[in-house]
């Protein structure tokens, strides 16, 4: 979401003459995004701005804008405590931005500006349809610095995806908090199977993917338009969380673990080459060992082609951080997040061995080392050596070799 955003920021940008520099210190202009989901998240932020200060001392001329979700409600306390920073508005208010950039642009030392930001690589679109969170999991600041859910008119979003795929782009990827909620608050309601079958229907466009998904909201009709259209990836990102009853029903997620296989089942009986990442916390407060050990054995279970997993860490104003005290000693955590990870590198190495001698097609994105790189329509990462340009084009590659983490191969002619 934040690479979407920062995306746009920096088109808009570009719209105005401004050009993108490598670094900060060669900028008149940055906009910092930020995030705060954990907390050594936030800790970046926090560095970030002081670097950033230092910067400002040599350079007074320079403006600073923050974004993302390190904005909360209390705008008047963050220009107290970073009075450097020349603006703040929140995640996705695109419009307080602009009319802040048209103010700056009467200072005559804003004309030509050089600016710092990244934009989306081409061959893969970011496109946000819907913001904010109604779910209010107990650990989570989303809904706190992000608000309630929004979706974005239909039409709006396949007018963005066709301009996108005009500039290029070849896959677009659809982004939410909960991205399966879409069009549920729109009127007339629509959902995202819906939205799926439109977007289909787009010349030039070859693979159209979505995250993050909540269980709770994953349907038939859904399932069913990832199984009947061409376009739509077999790839889906299906947060877990963790694997314990008592400790999914702390986090407020509104499923059980056997809920949750329950899905998972009818997801691979329809789409039995389906693959499944998920988000996994561990040390969520009053975890004992033997509930960390349901989460274990559910991913040991389940088979996931790729876990996210991370320490828990309170955010401020959440429920948790209120009335869940953190009890889970640090070391503790990070030894149980250690074992996730060398649990699934061993998962992964197995489901990943057994594409040797297959013939994958890749999307391919880009150049890393000499070595083309692209992904799978199950979200593999795959890798080739070949002198043809085949940046934005379907390759056909033979795996010759895998690691728990990507393919190697020789593309096929």
């Amino acid at each position: 979401m934040n690479r979407a955003e920062s995306s746009e920021i920096g088109n808009y940008l570009q719209s105005l003459g401004l050009e993108q520099v490598r670094t900060a210190r060669e900028a008149d202009m940055v906009i910092l995004n930020t995030c705060v989901v954990r907390q050594n998240a936030e800790d970046k932020v926090i560095g970030m701005l002081g670097y950033l200060k230092g910067i400002k001392r040599e350079k007074p001329d320079m403006r600073i804008a923050l974004t993302g979700c390190f904005i909360d409600s209390d705008i008047s306390q963050l220009k107290t405590q970073y009075p450097y920073v020349n603006h703040f508005f929140k995640p996705g208010d695109r419009i307080n931005f602009e009319d802040w950039m048209c103010s700056e642009a009467i200072d005559s030392s804003m004309r030509n500006l050089n600016v710092t930001i990244h934009s989306t690589a081409p061959v893969s679109g970011y496109i946000p349809i819907i913001q904010g969170c109604n779910n209010y999991c107990s650990y989570c600041i989303v809904p706190y610095r992000r608000g309630p859910e929004r979706s974005r008119p239909p039409d709006e979003i396949l007018n963005q995806a066709a301009e996108l795929v005009a500039n290029g782009a070849r896959e677009i990827v659809l982004l939410g908090q909960n991205v399966n909620a879409y069009g549920k608050d729109l009127d007339p309601s629509t959902d995202l199977a819906s939205l799926l079958h439109q977007l289909n229907e787009l010349r030039g466009l070859i693979r159209i993917r979505f995250l993050t998904n909540h269980p709770k909201d994953m349907n038939h009709e859904l399932i069913k338009a990832m199984l009947s259209l061409n376009k739509v990836c077999h790839h889906i990102c299906l947060p877990l969380q963790a694997g314990d009853d008592q400790i999914l029903k702390s986090m407020n997620r509104h499923y059980t673990l056997d809920d949750y296989r329950s899905l998972v089942n009818r997801i691979l009986d329809s789409i039995p080459d389906i693959a499944l990442s998920t988000d996994i916390i561990v040390g969520f407060p009053g975890e004992s060992e033997s509930q960390y050990f349901n989460t274990y054995k559910a991913i040991a279970d389940i088979h996931f082609d790729v876990v996210h997993v991370a320490a828990y860490s309170p955010r401020t104003g959440t429920f948790a951080s209120k009335y869940l005290p953190d009890d889970v000693p640090y070391d503790i955590k990070l030894q149980r997040l250690h074992d996730i990870e060398d649990l699934q590198t061993t998962i992964l190495s197995k489901i990943n061995q057994k594409q040797i001698g297959d013939t994958v097609e890749i999307l391919v994105e880009g150049k890393k080392s000499l070595k083309w790189y692209g992904r799978t329509n199950s979200d593999k990462l795959v890798f080739f050596t070949d002198p043809s340009d085949h940046k934005g084009k379907i390759v056909k590659v033979n795996v010759e070799s895998a690691s728990p983490w990507a393919l190697q191969g020789t593309p096929v002619s």
